[in-house]
């Protein structure tokens, strides 16, 4: 066999490998919420939730922190920066709103972060944007209108959707530490590492914010209720932490090493369908057909605003500088 026929054939399994694990974690990332919600509706306080979801992902992922402790004094501010923003600030913000806005919703509204990134690139980095990623941008906002219903006076939770939108803000700071975190070439940390001290860092912060000495905790030994069937609760934390946390974050950042980042980031837009049609079926959290049509068309925004992204260091315009999932190409977000 050709040599360039059997290098094409291993860059096409590396590719299809890529796909599935980016699959993978859009699949776990999206089912955090329909497995949260019925805890928080048990009477966990959300951030407990998130306090139990960090922490438990810090403990499991310890032994990699331990094995790059270096980045530690290497890259103080990327750790901190990602421990509090793409750790605690974007699940914090996430939780708190599912528990007043359904699922769906929350994550569609914090799916606008595509455009909100190209907003840093405009006005804080004055760069240039291309025009698909103002399209994406027009398209994501008239979508977003339709998924809240603007029209009924906004029937949605203000503060749902202002946590929401927060939960957005703090994965632009995801994007943007994590394009700095990758500009190093060969020096850039180890994605691996960044994740693990990021949610030390996180579980840190949270414990301060959250002070689980206070939660609730013979909740997690009774039951939850998930659409009318009884769950333990301690069954949902353990998904919770081990698929949609560790195993979420570990496939994305093996998906991001086989696949460039435009096209690991245009995957991760599933989370979105994912987490609407599991709180869908499994939490009965029926949308309208304008909101689904809504939500389509802000997942057709975020597609165009991420996929006409051109490669670092082209003179053409950009849009987010490239929107990965993981850490050092892009990193995640719920």
């Amino acid at each position: 066999m050709p040599v360039e026929s059997s290098e094409s054939s291993q860059g096409g399994r590396g590719k299809g490998v890529g796909l599935g694990l980016a699959l993978v974690s859009a699949l776990a990332f999206g089912g955090s919420g329909v497995a949260a919600k019925p805890l928080i509706e048990a009477g966990l306080d959300p951030l407990h939730v998130v306090w139990l979801r960090v922490a438990g992902a810090a403990v499991v992922m310890l032994p990699l922190a331990v094995r790059h402790r270096a980045l530690a004094r290497r890259r103080p501010a990327l750790l901190a920066g990602f421990g509090l923003l793409a750790v605690a600030g974007v699940q914090a913000c996430y939780f708190a709103a599912i528990s007043r806005i359904p699922v769906g919703v929350a994550l569609l509204v914090e799916y606008l972060a595509p455009a909100l990134v190209l907003g840093w690139v405009r006005f804080v980095q004055c760069r240039p944007v291309t025009r698909a990623a103002a399209l994406g941008v027009v398209l994501a906002a008239g979508g977003l209108a339709c998924v809240v219903e603007v029209w009924s006076g906004l029937g949605f939770d203000a503060l749902g959707l202002l946590l929401a939108l927060a939960a957005a803000c703090c994965q632009v700071g995801y994007f943007v530490l994590s394009d700095q975190g990758g500009e190093a070439g060969g020096r850039a940390p180890d994605p691996l590492g960044v994740i693990a001290w990021g949610l030390l860092v996180g579980a840190v912060v949270l414990t301060a914010v959250a002070r689980p000495w206070g939660m609730d905790w013979p909740a997690l030994s009774r039951t939850a209720d998930m659409n009318g069937t009884p769950v333990p609760a301690a069954a949902l934390l353990v998904w919770i932490v081990l698929i949609a946390t560790v195993l979420a974050y570990i496939t994305g950042v093996l998906s991001v090493r086989r696949l460039s980042p435009q096209v690991a980031g245009v995957v991760a837009c599933l989370e979105a369908v994912i987490a609407t049609v599991l709180a869908w079926v499994l939490l009965g959290e029926h949308l309208s057909v304008p909101q689904v049509v809504g939500g389509a068309v802000v997942l057709a925004g975020a597609f165009i605003a991420q996929s006409s992204a051109p490669a670092k260091g082209s003179p053409e315009p950009v849009t987010s500088g490239g929107p990965e999932r993981e850490p050092s190409a892009r990193g995640t977000a719920a």
